[in-house]
């Protein structure tokens, strides 16, 4: 079974769970997931605040692979992917919006640390600029 949990970085730079739900309606293994996006998600706004640049769009969602089929108190997550997606200004903050958030995923973010622990965790980060391109 796929677990799976997306954020939005909202009006007032918060994280908010993708449908505007409370995270009480959320099960504990989807919780570990809820946790995750919002530590990687405030250590990259962090990491990108230090380079002066404010994303226009931030999303991300994490999916985990359950050992079992429905969600159980012994099944535990074989996989965890995450997908980043950011829109920014220009195309020059596309590159440094990328290495925040490599960062934040290899090095600053300790619960994506302490989760590579218990299973294999990936990622993939898509980041569009709405500036023209110039010619």
């Amino acid at each position: 079974m796929i677990e799976k949990v997306t954020l939005q970085l909202s009006g007032n730079g918060k994280f908010q769970l993708e449908n505007g739900a409370g995270c009480d309606m959320l099960n504990p293994k989807a919780l570990m997931l809820y946790a995750a996006a919002q530590c990687s998600g405030k250590t990259a706004l962090m990491i990108m605040q230090k380079e002066r640049i404010t994303p226009k769009r931030f999303e991300i969602s994490y999916s985990g692979e359950l050992s079992a089929e429905e969600v159980q108190s012994e099944s535990v997550y074989r996989s965890i992917h995450v997908v980043y997606n950011v829109e920014c200004g220009s195309e020059d903050d596309q590159a440094k919006v990328s290495r925040a958030i490599d960062l934040t995923h290899e090095k600053y973010c300790g619960i994506v640390r302490m989760l590579r622990m218990i299973a294999p965790v990936s990622h993939e980060i898509a980041v569009v600029s709405t500036e023209p391109v110039k010619a």
